[in-house]
């Protein structure tokens, strides 16, 4: 009734009117038409208020929006810069896709990718020099950088990173970054700087046999690269380094696994393979190189013979191959003295022995050993002999190896793990059991002492000649430590000794000679290659270097169309370089060719013996300090100039004799460069502006280009 009674009360009553309050606006209404008001239960006004004021409504929520993001924003932009700055440490900066190092001038020198997993950024922190991170998109993972400022002129970067969960591989991308690398392995087909062609899934970085697989990496190698920006890496000796690269992104690709793998984990260990390594930085190419040699590479500790380094070695391999005779090597001495030329010593190469795996002398090849070595002794010769790791299954010893355990074996065996190597098949020694190492040291002992043998030519060495599977006396992590067991085997003999292979075998002080050469003008194990190997291998360390045998290995199916001896140019050509090399060796004679030819070799041992031996041997006593390269790039004495940084077929011998050798077919002038400085050329010439290039400069067939620095 109540409710009613409002009800009624509220409507408008014909001819009824409410007074009009005074400054009220009259809103006139058509008749049987209500009020809004009336319906709203508010005024016109207030009605047409709350519509103008939605979109202020509206913007104002906008707005608070508006400003919660910029605060959102701010502070993600706060954090991520706390977690920039975290993530800096001396000229270096790192993310979670990898690192890059700057130089002082903020120049990027060098970048390395993570590829096989990202870090989380969360879980890292900086302590004292030490970024360090648990966590990856991977899992869980053990890594840090660790920067260590060692001098004023150089900071070093310790590189980390151990996966905890995913433990398959971890792989790490090197940006060439424009700049030129140097070092890493002797290879079939050498360039300086390296040359990086194709792509490469990562392979296990051990020693191989090049000569018979063009692809692998060589018998000389080291984990150490060096780059024109002053930047060096060296990865530790502790990592399953297996190495690939790709032309398309211009990287090394640098992997540490176990899984499909000739590397092995410690005994008891988990195959986790941990990727570490050094990076250090310095003011210029040649002082970073000085101070990682200086730093990380051992040093021989002693100069092998004089008279190696002043007058060739005569090798009756090239010229005999397996025929060589007691009657042809009493022929070939006879004619080096007859033709005028001077020999450190005669090396008799395979096959002297019977059967592969012997120590004495064939007697239906060498029916007078003893008078022969009488012979060649009173004659002035002395005499080394060529040897091997390998013991075939039809010698004598391979029973006796076989009884007292000596050879690499079968996985979990007993059972001698046969090999094929070029001569046969047979069984390897296993140079981690000291019975086989005294046994094998003890054969070319009483040969040595039996025929006054000077010193041996240890072939072979390779990891390549294992078996994919197998066990060794004491275990081996990484294969290549058997190359450095077998070339600790020269040391005894190491005056003379010549080896074909090294790794972390600096300090043993004897001739490290480069693989067969062909005889040929190229780049594949060519006249062309032989600069960019010495260089290489004389940055890996190893400074008493033999170039092989001049005019090459003249081996049937690797030589020029329609000769039977290395093509005349070539041999006069190769003759000249190896005069600037440390030592050389002849195994083709070149009373082979024609007079000119022997006047021409007649010639150049003189002048290896007369001016390039002496300063050879002055910076071989340096090498035992130093670990600085005999033969050295031309960057080494001008490392602001990017023209020197491209250079591969032109050397120094020291700091003060540059030597630019003719190298191809038909040419007798050439193009030369030289540094900044004064230069005097082997004519006479005076040249006081540099750097600057010689173009077409002439060089007869007789000459080869070297100039001397004038102080």
């Amino acid at each position: 009734m109540l409710k009613d009674r409002h009800e009624k009360s509220r409507l408008p009553q014909r001819g009824h009117h409410k007074p009009v309050e005074e400054g009220a606006l009259i809103v006139p209404v058509a008749p049987g038409e209500q009020h809004l008001s009336d319906e709203t239960g508010g005024s016109p006004l207030k009605k047409r208020g709350n519509q103008e004021a939605r979109p202020l409504v509206i913007a104002s929520v906008l707005g608070c929006v508006l400003v919660l993001a910029a605060v959102v924003a701010w502070c993600y932009y706060s954090a991520s810069l706390r977690t920039a700055q975290l993530m800096k440490t001396e000229l270096l900066d790192l993310n979670k896709d990898g690192f890059v190092i700057r130089n002082q001038a903020g120049t990027i020198i060098f970048t390395m990718t993570f590829r096989s997993a990202t870090l989380d950024l969360d879980s890292c922190s900086n302590e004292e020099n030490m970024l360090s991170c648990t966590e990856s998109d991977a899992g869980k993972i053990n890594f840090f950088i660790h920067t260590v400022r060692l001098k004023d002129t150089v900071m070093c970067y310790r590189v980390r990173w151990e996966p905890l969960q995913d433990k398959r591989t971890v792989e790490h991308a090197m940006a060439c970054n424009g700049s030129h690398w140097y070092g890493g392995a002797e290879s079939a087909t050498q360039h300086w700087p390296i040359s990086i062609e194709g792509e490469q899934e990562p392979q296990p970085f051990i020693t191989s046999d090049i000569y018979s697989n063009r692809n692998a990496f060589g018998g000389i190698l080291e984990r150490y690269w060096l780059s024109s920006k002053a930047v060096a890496i060296k990865i530790n000796d502790s990592v399953p380094f297996h190495l690939g690269w790709s032309e398309k992104d211009m990287t090394l690709h640098f992997q540490a696994r176990y899984q499909d793998s000739p590397f092995k984990p410690l005994d008891g260990q988990q195959a986790s393979p941990e990727l570490s390594y050094r990076v250090c930085v310095g003011s210029d190419v040649t002082s970073i190189h000085k101070y990682m040699v200086r730093r990380y590479f051992p040093k021989p500790v002693k100069v092998p013979s004089v008279e190696v380094f002043k007058h060739p070695v005569w090798s009756t391999w090239a010229l005999y191959k397996t025929s060589v005779t007691q009657e042809k090597l009493l022929q070939y001495a006879s004619d080096i003295t007859k033709h005028g030329f001077t020999c450190s010593h005669l090396e008799l190469d395979d096959r002297y022995t019977a059967d592969y795996g012997e120590f004495d002398f064939d007697p239906q090849k060498f029916p007078n050993a003893s008078g022969m070595f009488d012979t060649l002794r009173q004659d002035g010769f002395q005499v080394t002999l060529w040897t091997h790791p390998f013991i075939n299954y039809d010698s004598i010893n391979f029973g006796v190896a076989i009884q007292d355990g000596l050879f690499v074996r079968e996985p979990g065996g007993e059972l001698p793990a046969l090999v094929r190597w070029w001569n046969g098949i047979g069984g390897i020694l296993d140079f981690t059991n000291p019975d086989a190492r005294s046994w094998y040291s003890g054969q070319l002992t009483k040969l040595k002492a039996h025929y006054g043998v000077t010193s041996f030519k240890f072939d072979a060495g390779e990891t390549s000649y294992l078996p994919q599977q197998f066990s060794t006396l004491i275990p081996l992590t990484d294969p290549s430590t058997f190359t450095r067991r077998y070339t600790e085997m020269a040391i005894p003999f190491s005056e003379r000794a010549e080896l074909r292979v090294g790794y972390q075998s600096q300090n043993i002080s004897c001739f490290y000679r480069i693989i067969d050469r062909d005889s040929v003008w190229g780049y594949e194990l060519g006249l062309k290659s032989i600069i960019p190997t010495v260089l290489t291998i004389s940055i890996l360390g190893y400074q008493f270097v033999l170039p092989d045998m001049i005019g090459g290995n003249a081996y049937p199916d690797h030589m020029t169309d329609g000769y039977d001896l290395p093509d005349r140019e070539l041999y006069i050509r190769w003759l000249e370089l190896s005069a600037f090399m440390p030592a050389m060796q002849f195994s083709i004679p070149p009373w082979f060719y024609d007079d000119e030819v022997v006047d021409i070799a007649r010639k150049f041992t003189k002048l290896h013996e007369t001016l390039v031996a002496p300063r050879v041997l002055e910076l071989a006593h340096e090498v035992l300090n130093t670990g600085d390269p005999i033969i050295r790039p031309l960057w080494w004495i001008a490392n602001d100039d990017e023209a020197a940084y491209k250079v591969d077929s032109q050397f120094l011998i020291g700091d003060d004799l540059m030597v630019a050798p003719v190298l191809e077919p038909g040419k007798q002038e050439r193009d030369i460069y030289l540094p900044a400085g004064r230069w005097r050329s082997y004519k006479g010439e005076h040249f006081v502006k540099g750097p600057k290039y010689l173009t077409d400069y002439p060089v007869d067939l007789d000459e080869i280009a070297y100039f001397t620095w004038v102080h």
